[in-house]
Formats: structure tokens, sequence, C-alpha cells
């Protein structure tokens, strides 16, 4: 079945003539319309421009001027500007805002010749670790419908596993890109700071937001941030680097690599069996010649609170645009211009976003913000150090993306301590602006689980590599959701 194959495979038939691009677009359509009623993973549906694209694409396929992902189905994460559709950031804030313009990493998709299918659900304003936040109703684990898959790109994440779509794109705040994909039994990949554009990008906390890409295999993820990546004039913190070629490094072996175990990351809040899963495929990729080695960051268990005081702070001041004045929900009925603020924000943000807003505006407050927000960022300073001291002697460093797999919906919406530890080992990641990876690495209790790799600045060709390798020599990423 078409939904079986990986975008590389579709692509090359693509080329070939096996199908056309409109044939591939309403496969997908079709699965969308049969499937997604139990899973919510979209939030909007573009069929009619789809198929208008896939027609396009058909005819640069025909003149021989396509790329690799020309034809290819996609989907958005809803944090994306796209031009003449909604873009809601799975909030009531914005469930009316249409986009004038598309967002740098969208509109490097369609130049490239990819279908966007849709606008996938997420956490509102990316603000979760489940996938429950959002005001179009939580996202349902394919694996399992009562679970959780992840957050805030569950939307995207359980497309991708439910076969709804080849590949899509997400965004990582915290771990918004690998946890998902762990909880779904995909690959996501979260690059170096600055790597992609965020031009476009709704913002939830500046300085640790990256844009990145949610598919099947590593090689998948490969074609898609090759096209996302790159200088922007239009974003400031956008890297001037050149991007290699990362597909064609993936054929390259992994030679003389040496990547770090972290101890702290093994402790009692880990899933026994999740622990076993990560060490059988760290097995694995010894016996593709990599040598491992264990290694100590030694903040690395403040990185938790750290974030979140960083993030919140940072939100507080991104979200105060959205006042009802210019854009977005607004609020009516009110007396004055006090009340009308008032009733906007509280009527157009979720419970989750309000709580991040006023604890960020606490840690700025005057008379805290030397007791907490400094002293985070001097905390996240040093968690960085610990980074490049450990990249100064291993080439990655490895350990579990989440501490068990996927739990039910709503276990956990009443314990926001709780629902902040499931990113607990992702979180470092961000901090230090380092590029990370998760890859299905096994099931525990019949639900998947991932093996996360950090880079060093830059490293995604090590860390796509070395995915690609262990996948050469397991077949967790092709396993299925029951059903699917």
């Amino acid at each position: 079945m078409l939904h079986d194959a990986t975008i590389a495979q579709l692509a090359e038939a693509l080329r070939a003539g096996e199908f056309s691009a409109v044939e591939l677009t309403d496969h997908f359509l079709a699965r969308i319309e049969r499937l997604d009623g139990d899973l919510n993973a979209f939030i909007t549906v573009t069929a009619d421009s789809a198929r208008a694209r896939a027609e396009q694409a058909d005819a640069r396929l025909a003149a021989g001027n396509a790329t690799p992902l020309t034809g290819i189905p996609i989907a958005h994460k809803d944090i994306f500007c796209t031009r003449g559709v909604r873009t809601s950031c799975g909030s009531r804030m914005l469930d009316n805002f249409v986009s004038p313009y598309n967002a740098t990493a969208v509109e490097k998709l369609e130049e490239a010749g990819a279908v966007m299918l849709g606008k996938t659900n997420m956490d509102e304003f990316a603000m979760g670790s489940s996938n429950e936040n959002s005001y179009y109703g939580p996202v349902r684990n394919p694996w399992n419908r009562d679970l959780v898959p992840g957050g805030s790109s569950g939307g995207s994440a359980a497309a991708v596993a439910a076969r709804l779509v080849p590949g899509a794109t997400g965004t990582d705040t915290g771990g918004s890109i690998r946890q998902p994909a762990a909880l779904c039994g995909i690959t996501g990949i979260k690059p170096t700071y600055g790597r992609v554009s965020r031009w476009g990008m709704v913002a939830f906390a500046s300085s640790l937001d990256q844009a990145g890409t949610l598919a099947r295999t590593a090689e998948d993820a490969a074609l898609l941030l090759q096209v996302i990546s790159g200088p922007d004039p239009r974003d400031s913190t956008a890297l001037p680097d050149p991007v290699p070629d990362y597909a064609e490094a993936l054929a390259r072996p992994l030679g003389r690599m040496t990547i770090g175990v972290v101890d702290d990351f093994f402790d009692d809040g880990l899933d026994p069996d999740n622990a076993q899963r990560v060490r059988e495929a760290l097995s694995v990729m010894e016996q593709l010649g990599v040598t491992l080695k264990s290694i100590r960051l030694e903040n690395i268990g403040l990185s938790v609170p750290a974030y979140y005081v960083v993030a919140p702070a940072e939100a507080s001041s991104n979200l105060s645009r959205f006042d009802g004045v210019r854009f977005g929900h607004r609020a009516g009925d009110a007396g004055d211009l006090t009340e009308f603020y008032m009733r906007t924000r509280g009527e157009g943000f979720g419970a989750e976003v309000k709580r991040r807003i006023l604890t960020g505006a606490y840690v700025l407050s005057a008379g805290y913000f030397d007791a907490y927000y400094l002293k985070a960022q001097k905390v996240r300073q040093l968690i960085s150090e610990d980074f490049a001291r450990a990249f100064r002697e291993v080439d990655a460093i490895a350990g579990p993306t989440t501490p068990s797999p996927a739990f039910p919906l709503g276990q956990k919406v009443d314990d926001p301590v709780q629902m902040y530890l499931n990113d607990i080992y992702t979180i470092g990641a961000p901090l230090a602006g380092l590029p990370a990876l998760s890859m299905p690495c096994g099931l525990v209790r019949g639900l998947p689980v991932g093996l996360q790799l950090i880079g060093p600045h830059l490293g995604e060709g090590w860390l796509l590599r070395a995915a690609h390798a262990f996948q050469r020599e397991t077949d967790w990423h092709t396993l299925a959701p029951p059903g699917i």
C-alpha cells in the first residue's frame, strides 16, 4: 500500500511514474477522512489546495525538474503560518486567524514541491507534554486511543504514525518533537538552535523554540530537514552556516564514533523496561562499531526547574501581543479597555497557557527577577558548559527519550509537576541549543519507546547517520500501530 512506503520510496516511485502525485494525495486524503475522526490529529485539512498543488507537482515531474520532495504529501504543525489557511496554535485565541503569509519552513517546502494536506493539532501555543491542552480537544495515540501521543507536536506525530501523512513539521522547545516521536514510534529531530528559521513560527519561548521534522525513518527526516534548513535574512537568529547534504551523509560509515551514555538518565524515575530497551539499542550501536563511554552531566538535574523559569518568562512576554485589538479572539460587551483585555485573554487562553503566563510574569517581576530568572539563566549556562565538556570526549550523547511509554489521557492533567517531568530527559538539549533526535528502539507492554541522541552544535549529520545505521540493523521503525 502507498501509505506503507517511506518518503524516499514514494519519491523514487513518483519519478518512475508508478503513480501520480494526484493519486498519492487522494490516497492520503482518503485515509485522513477515514481514520482521523478517532485520532483528532488534524485541525484543518486542505483537500482542495492539496489537489491543486499535486497537479502542479505532476507537471513538474513530467518536465523533469522535480526535487526529492516534489509531490510528497506533508502536514504542518498548526504553529506555522500558512498563507490563506487558518493558523490557530491550538488556541481559541487564534481560532479565526488566517495568515497572510507563509512561514519560512512552509515556504521552502512549498518551493520544493511538497503537497500540504493540512495543519496538525497541538498543545495550545506549544505548551504541554501530552497534547491534551488543545482548544480542539486531545489528540489520541494511534497505538492505543486511550493514551496520549505526547506533546506539543502530538498531532504531527500521531498523523505520521497512523500513516495519514508520510512526514510532518513540528517544533521543539523542551522536547516537543522528540517526546511525541518516542511515544508514537517514529523518528523526530530537533536541529541546532538557528539551523531552521523561526520566521512565521508563532513564538512560545524565543530562545528555545526550534522547528524540526517528524517521519518514520532517519532518512525521511533528513530529506525534510535538508529543505527547511539554512540562513534567512528575515530571522536574525537563523544561522549563516551552509547546510550539508544530510541524505548523502547517511551512506557514510559511522567510523570510530564514541557515544556518551549519561548515567543520570538511568535513575529511579525511568521505567525499568524502558531502560532495558534503551540499553539493548545501545548494544546494537556497539555491534556497529560505536564505542560507548559513561559520562556525567553535573547540572542536568537542574534542567527542569531552569526550563520552567526561562520558558514561562519568555512566554509571558511573547503572548502579551494577543490582546484582541489587532487579530485573534475579541471579547464583546466590555465596559472599558482594561476589562476588554482581561476578558479577551481570559476567554482566549486555556488553563495551561494562563499558568505559564502567570509564572513568567512572577519570575520577571521586581524583587524576584534576580532570585528566579537570573539564577535560571546562570544554571542554563552551567548546563551548556557541561555539554561542551562532554563533547570534547564523545561525538554524541545517548539516553532514553521519555521516562515511560505513553500514559492514559487525563492521568496527569491535574498534576502539572508530574506532567512537566515527562520532558526530564529532553529539556537539556534546547537549553544548550543543541541538536537532538529520537528514534524507536523497542516496545514496552506493546507500546513504543525511544532512544535519544544528542549531538554537538551543528551535529545533525552525526545524529542522522547514527540513526540511519541503527535502522538498517533493526525494524522498530517499520512497526505500525494495531489496525493501521
